[in-house]
């Protein structure tokens, strides 16, 4: 895997020479904040050499290298599922490409299903911890030194400083902002009412079906992580209604201009 990894970066660095610090993965829906990036230059998942490729449907599929503001960063226009039938070791590939690109700070969005009842469909909730439920782990296998260590520190896999920071912009900007704990399951299987249940009384605020993975493997390369969710639909008591992906969609692109708003002044202060 490691020569796959080293002979992709060193194919992104020929082509485009990025020297970008900052990445982000942009989830559901969730690809708005394209609009604000100066693009230098774009390549489809499926020209770049051993990559995977998104199929699942508001997932453009795209590497885009450019500037916010004048933050170098790189984009992550679509991301990669278990559910999809790629291994944990594939789905996170790309963050170990970004690792030997020099990333040191990665910025994750996606969709999720609320289970705060404080929440409503809508609400942006900034991701202050996660609990894996997906019955696996990306770092399982022999471990190389040279990713990370054997057994990497996770007492704070979400940056509290840049939590702090987002709290800040939202509150200048009269945006009302959550903060909980991801429940990351495989899918692709929305939640059941028991399924539901059970991830809020373990600790769960929020649901989804990714993340995890990148954040576990961005925290063993040493790489300060940002997390964010739209919260789409809700899986609290009494409000479990029938959901389809479109209406996913549908509820992340109404939410998306807060949070890109949130996530552009972000990275400037990086």
């Amino acid at each position: 895997m490691l020569k796959e990894i080293k002979e992709t970066a060193s194919f992104l660095r020929k082509h485009y020479s990025p020297a970008a610090e900052t990445a982000i993965v942009l989830g559901t829906g969730l690809g708005g904040l394209v609009k604000e990036i100066d693009i230098q230059a774009t390549i489809a998942y499926q020209e770049i050499p051993n990559f995977p490729v998104s199929t699942v449907e508001g997932h453009e599929g795209r590497l885009i290298f450019g500037k916010i503001g004048d933050t170098e960063i790189i984009a992550m226009q679509g991301r990669f599922h278990y559910y999809e039938g790629y291994s944990l070791q594939q789905v996170t590939f790309p963050i170990r490409v970004m690792q030997f690109l020099g990333i040191k700070t990665l910025i994750v969005s996606n969709a999720s299903g609320g289970l705060n009842p404080d929440y409503k469909v809508g609400d942006i909730m900034v991701i202050t911890d996660h609990i894996n439920m997906f019955g696996d782990n990306p770092l399982i296998g022999r471990n190389l030194e040279e990713l990370g260590p054997r057994f990497p520190d996770m007492s704070e896999p979400y940056s509290k400083d840049l939590t702090e920071k987002a709290f800040s912009i939202a509150d200048k900007h009269g945006i009302t902002l959550r903060k909980g704990v991801y429940v990351g399951t495989s899918g692709p299987t929305f939640e059941t009412p028991a399924e539901y249940k059970f991830f809020r009384i373990i600790g769960g605020d929020a649901v989804g079906m990714s993340t995890v993975p990148e954040v576990i493997v961005a925290c063993h390369a040493g790489i300060t992580c940002f997390g964010i969710s739209i919260i789409t639909d809700s899986g609290v008591p009494g409000q479990i209604v029938e959901i389809s992906h479109e209406e996913v969609q549908k509820v992340a692109a109404e939410a998306e201009p807060n949070m890109t708003k949130i996530i552009k002044e972000l990275i400037t202060t990086l």
